[in-house]
């Protein structure tokens, strides 16, 4: 897969500006909270009615195309004071993956004059306290209980948050031309707005007020992975966040890449904890209970390598994807930019870790079994000899 990254030092020449920059705002939140839950639909979620989500085709795609679709809630839009700013809208989505996920949206609607505007929007404050994660927390806990009947081996409490900002700008963008002492507002292709505005996206994806600071090898390693189909659309990745230009419609499907790929972080974060605890419980339960505990250490050995691999199987199933296309390459560029293939290599090998602790348990146990068998028949051999000398 090849990057064409646009100059940072060559602006288009006749550039002077654009105008107002209109988008959402979309915040990611994913949550592990099961093992597994029932396949069953649910009715009701949140006191809404849950449908499935669909992802229309585009050109984008080919014919044949496959897109995990999970259950999903729209719930009532709810409106706050930010901190910094006036009355923000939030539009909150909550889809339930039947792998144990929870996936949380939410989405503020912008207008700003400048993209430096847009550092504010990362972590989102109220007036009076609390912030936007603090609340798509509570609502996941909220999620988690009302679907504690559908979970199976719920968490005790919910982990860690995965989290991910996309700032999504409304296309096609545009910039003012002077041209006979008058200004012109013309249309410009996406890669050219990025070229003339790479320091800027940049800090608004390292989450830095002032894009100055940041040195030339940050500012293009932050918004060097790119991606682009059409002239007037523009997906940039970084680690936590993202920049999206393009037709609001077409939102949905980079978003729900994004969201996928997020929930695969958190899901594999979530195990890569438990195979280290399953390790750290074996090495304990061996050196305290010696070999009268190795037959129960076995046995939840051999659950926990069956059930890890079968979850890292699925996981990899929801981004199940054929061909090359736009769509594809974008999620190979999320999964580069999270470290999802180390994740996976490294339950990988936790896995192959319990499986030499199962065999050697397994080794020890039928070794154990032979001695005892050969000790069974050296026993009743004496009987049988004794008995003979008897009579």
């Amino acid at each position: 897969m090849s990057i064409v990254t646009p100059s940072l030092a060559k602006p288009p020449t006749r550039t002077r500006g654009a105008g107002r920059l209109r988008g959402q705002v979309v915040y990611l939140y994913a949550f592990d909270l099961a093992y597994d839950m029932q396949r069953h639909p649910l009715p009701i979620l949140l006191g809404q009615r849950v449908s499935v989500f669909q992802m229309d085709a585009s050109k984008r795609s080919p014919k044949q195309l496959f897109f995990y679709r999970p259950q999903m809630v729209r719930l009532p839009p709810v409106e706050k004071f930010a901190a910094r700013g006036g009355l923000v809208r939030m539009e909150t989505v909550v889809k339930i993956m039947p792998v144990g996920a929870l996936s949380i949206s939410v989405r503020v609607p912008f207008e700003v004059a400048d993209l430096r505007e847009l550092v504010d929007f990362h972590d989102l404050r109220f007036q009076g306290g609390g912030s936007i994660s603090e609340d798509a927390r509570a609502l996941g806990e909220q999620v988690r209980q009302e679907l504690l009947p559908y979970l199976i081996t719920p968490v005790p409490q919910l982990g860690d948050v995965e989290a991910y900002t996309a700032f999504c700008i409304d296309g096609p963008l545009q910039s003012v031309y002077a041209a006979d002492e008058s200004d012109t507002a013309v249309d410009i292709s996406a890669e050219q707005w990025l070229a003339a505005h790479r320091r800027d996206v940049s800090a608004v994806l390292t989450q830095e007020e002032d894009p100055e600071l940041l040195s030339v090898q940050e500012a293009e390693e932050s918004s060097s992975r790119y991606f682009s189909y059409y002239q007037d659309d523009l997906c940039v990745i970084d680690w936590d966040a993202a920049l999206v230009v393009d037709d609001p419609r077409e939102f949905d499907e980079t978003l729900y890449l994004m969201e996928l790929a997020n929930v695969q972080l958190a899901e594999l974060e979530a195990y890569d904890r438990i195979l280290d605890d399953a390790v750290d419980n074996a090495y304990r339960d061996l050196k305290r209970n010696g070999s009268w505990g190795a037959r129960k250490t076995q046995r939840g050995l051999r659950e926990l390598r069956v059930d890890a691999a079968r979850i890292n199987d699925e996981l990899s199933n929801i981004t199940k994807f054929f061909g090359d296309w736009h769509s594809a390459r974008l999620y190979q560029g999320l999964a580069s930019r999270f470290h999802l293939a180390d994740w996976h290599g490294s339950v990988k090998a936790k896995l192959q870790a319990i499986d030499e602790i199962y065999e050697l348990l397994h080794a020890d146990s039928t070794t154990r079994t032979m001695i005892f068998l050969e000790l069974l028949v050296v026993v009743l051999f004496i009987i049988e000899v004794a008995r003979s000398f008897w009579h």
